[in-house]
């Protein structure tokens, strides 16, 4: 039997887990990002789609860590499947194009940003990697999806990138609290 195979044998229901949480949250960013966040006047500035999507560099931290970052790669293209298939059927086509793209570039960075730096202090994997990441999702999403639509979709860009600075902070608390419950992965590229 195959080393992949064995690795999607031994950790059966964690690798479930981290896809299903990718595939909400893509799912639920691409559904919301088509809607202006109105509360506050901001309309001009964000969509709805900034509060969840940033989730995905939590899920993808997790994963890497419990996973490794072999596994955590096959959830990042497991979840660009199944959430470009049902943002097409959801979401606007072009929507899931600039979707999948994004989250495809960035999420592969993320785990290798995260895996490169596992043994420095707990913290700084995923800073780093989310706020690396986060950029080029940004960048790449919002240029695909609005680009010559006539919507302010530099200004969401830029707004949506603070947030998602913004949440990957907040998400440092639950991520301590989470991998202090969790084993990590001690394969053989395995850093910590």
């Amino acid at each position: 039997m195959s080393t992949r195979k064995l690795l999607l044998i031994s950790e059966p229901r964690a690798f479930a887990l981290a896809v299903f949480c990718m595939c909400g949250c893509v799912l639920a960013a691409n559904i919301l990002v088509q809607f202006p966040f109105t509360p506050f006047g901001l309309e001009e500035f964000l969509t709805w789609g900034a509060f969840t999507y940033p989730v995905t560099f939590l899920v993808n931290d997790l994963a890497n860590r419990r996973l490794g970052l072999g596994r955590t790669r096959m959830v990042v293209y497991t979840g660009f499947a199944l959430a470009v298939l049902l943002s097409a059927l959801l979401a606007t086509p072009r929507i899931a194009f600039a979707s999948g793209t994004a989250f495809l570039a960035s999420q592969l960075l993320d785990a290798t940003v995260f895996d490169r730096l596992r043994r420095r202090a707990w913290w700084m994997p995923p800073l780093a990697s989310g706020f690396i990441s986060a950029a080029l999702d940004t960048v790449v999403f919002f240029s695909l999806a609005f680009a010559a639509t006539g919507l302010p979709w530099q200004s969401w860009a830029l707004c949506d990138y603070g947030v998602k600075l913004g949440m990957i902070l907040v998400f440092l608390g639950p991520y301590r609290m989470l991998i202090d419950r969790m084993p990590a992965w001690q394969g053989p590229t395995a850093r910590a």
